[in-house]
């Protein structure tokens, strides 16, 4: 997948959301933003070109048992993960 290939979404209630066409100062609010407005049970495939440790962390932080942190692609350059909310 390279930066201008879609992101594969195979499955109803799974939301793309490309942080590579984001602002990097916006990144992180964005991502918060697009989480917080899903439902439990939906999945947001969040795409980037670096593996965003410190992100997950906080997400963890944040939303503790509320999400699910899932590796689709853990390639250089090509990080695809899902983040599903759970009920």
């Amino acid at each position: 997948m390279s930066i201008d290939s879609p992101i594969p979404v195979f499955s109803e209630g799974v939301h793309p959301f490309d942080a590579r066409g984001v602002a990097k100062r916006f990144r992180h609010a964005a991502i918060f933003g697009a989480l917080s407005a899903l439902h439990p049970g939906e999945t947001m495939r969040f795409c980037n070109d670096h593996d965003p440790l410190p992100l997950l962390q906080q997400l963890q932080d944040h939303f503790g048992d509320q999400i699910k942190i899932d590796y689709v692609s853990r390639q250089p350059g090509e990080i695809v993960i899902d983040f599903q909310i759970l009920g």
